[in-house]
């Protein structure tokens, strides 16, 4: 047995209905991209919608039409691609598609015509993060060609994303709404009837009510796990949706001062137990979290000892160690650490480690 991811996807509803709570006057874009944050996009995608997710959001087009295969037939945002985009088959699937430049626009708008469709459209603004979106001085060329396809394109939406929301107060956030909404304004002054608006991401959408406009597009809290602090403690009420296991494979004593892995990064303190797991960073355990990272067995916490192998780790169980192989080995989740534990252990951001373990491995329904 080497690790076992299972997803809790009744917590994802329950995080979504509690997130719609959050922002009660405007819908609710689940963003499920990455293999929903490595929880599975299609049963994520399910859950999320009975939460009440009006709108799923993804980065890459291959995963709005999964969503589509599978049967969703909800509305639908995809928005990271170049001039490659398929375009015919996304108007075709009635999935909207974002634009960042005239060149992309004006696929959008031949794919529409591929498919015998009006494409939906959201421009994206580049209020200060740099990444995907147009700058305000490249914003009347993105709204000539939307213009100059209009039998083509119908412009739905405009939206941006935040820099540095996960740090509540910082300057950044209200610099990128006035450049937000000096954008919205041009594009109204157009004659262009948005739909939606949407910049808040899960940040945003937990502590600033002021940027929900008409829609909040959460991303990791959805999973439970927010990315800034509860002021109460209590996590804003959300449960982390993913549990990551794996099982002991032996335990044998071992004398004081014997060295542990490769490289004999860590040796023995006493007389001990020793409880090998079988899985290693071939399964998704960071190479860095040797003499770093926890794990539990039984309730118990255990530093792993020594260097992480390709498929193999060893525990530190103590003199008094009671465990037999076969135990459980909690990773992450209930009895154990929490994705945020490892964040803060690797010096990372709880995002990579649902990812990196539910990207490596096939997802169980808890």
């Amino acid at each position: 047995m080497r690790l076992t991811v299972t997803v809790d996807y009744a917590a994802i509803t329950r995080n979504v209905d509690r997130l719609r709570a959050c922002a009660s006057g405007s819908a609710l874009m689940a963003v499920v991209k990455a293999d929903a944050y490595g929880h599975g996009l299609v049963p994520a995608a399910r859950a999320a919608r009975e939460g009440g997710a009006a709108w799923l959001g993804v980065a890459q087009p291959d995963e709005a039409l999964a969503l589509r295969a599978a049967g969703d037939t909800g509305r639908v945002l995809t928005w990271l691609y170049g001039p490659a985009v398929p375009a015919r088959e996304l108007v075709a699937a009635d999935v909207d598609v974002s634009a960042s430049s005239p060149e992309v626009l004006a696929r959008i708008a031949e794919g529409a015509r591929e498919a015998g469709r009006v494409a939906r459209v959201h421009l994206c603004l580049d209020t200060g993060l740099s990444r995907e979106g147009v700058r305000p001085e490249g914003l009347d060329a993105l709204l000539d060609a939307a213009a100059a396809a209009d039998d083509a394109v119908r412009v739905v939406g405009a939206w941006s994303h935040l820099a540095w929301a996960d740090a509540p107060g910082h300057p950044t956030i209200d610099a990128q709404a006035e450049v937000f909404r000096a954008g919205l304004a041009r594009i109204e002054a157009r004659g262009i009837a948005l739909e939606v608006r949407h910049l808040a991401n899960s940040a945003a959408t937990l502590t600033r009510p002021d940027l929900h406009f008409d829609l909040v597009r959460p991303g990791i809290a959805v999973y439970g796990l927010p990315p800034v602090e509860d002021p109460s403690g209590a996590a804003f009420g959300l449960e982390p949706a993913m549990r990551v296991t794996a099982a002991l494979a032996l335990v044998k004593d071992a004398p004081a001062r014997a060295g542990v892995s490769y490289g004999h990064d860590y040796v023995t303190p006493r007389d001990t137990r020793l409880g090998l797991v079988s899985a290693g960073y071939a399964d998704g355990i960071f190479r860095s979290a040797g003499n770093t990272a926890e794990v539990a067995v039984g309730g118990r916490r255990h530093r792993i000892a020594g260097r992480v192998c390709m498929d193999q780790v060893v525990l530190d169980l103590g003199p008094d160690a009671t465990e037999r192989a076969g135990d459980e080995v909690v990773l992450v989740g209930a009895d154990g650490p929490s994705a945020r534990e490892w964040a803060d252990w690797l010096g990372t951001i709880a995002y990579e480690i649902v990812c990196r373990f539910g990207g490596l491995k096939e997802k169980r329904p808890a």
